[in-house]
């Protein structure tokens, strides 16, 4: 891997992060979402950061090793669709209160990402792995916004 892909995906995908935290607002702080239902195991909100960036540097690592395995136009072009639906559906679920297109938004992330993970496994062999933490965050998130859609 070349540090320069790692940096430029680093930088970008904790951008993105920081996008999505501008557009949510309040967010979870809010009335709307503090006075809801939510799920047993919605985990303490440090776990949230702590989770995001964990996968956020494991994603920039894979990303940096496939700039140099995968068709860079294909690869782009998957990681465009997936860093919009992951800014967009903060603001879709926490400003808006739409859980209903927030659970279409994230259930699309995750199977995007599942995608990845099965599309690039032969150019990617064990680097693979990499996307594990963002793909089992992303199914516990998921299931935390199906919770709240279902209970709310």
């Amino acid at each position: 891997m070349r540090a320069l892909p790692f940096v430029i995906f680093l930088i970008t995908n904790f951008g993105a992060l920081a996008i999505g935290g501008f557009l949510m607002g309040e967010g979870p702080t809010s009335d709307w979402y503090q006075e809801a239902n939510q799920a047993p195991w919605t985990p303490p909100g440090w776990v949230f950061g702590a989770a995001w960036t964990f996968s956020m540097i494991f994603y920039s690592v894979y990303m940096g090793i496939a700039w140099n395995r995968i068709n860079r136009t294909t690869l782009l072009g998957v990681y465009g669709v997936q860093l919009i639906f992951n800014i967009g559906w903060n603001p879709v679920f926490f400003n808006l209160h739409e859980a209903e297109m927030g659970l279409l938004i994230i259930s699309f992330l995750t199977l995007l990402i599942w995608i990845k993970i099965f599309l690039f496994r032969k150019q990617m062999k064990g680097w693979s792995l990499l996307l594990l933490p963002y793909s089992i965050w992303l199914v516990i998130a998921t299931s935390l916004n199906l919770y709240f859609l279902m209970y709310n």
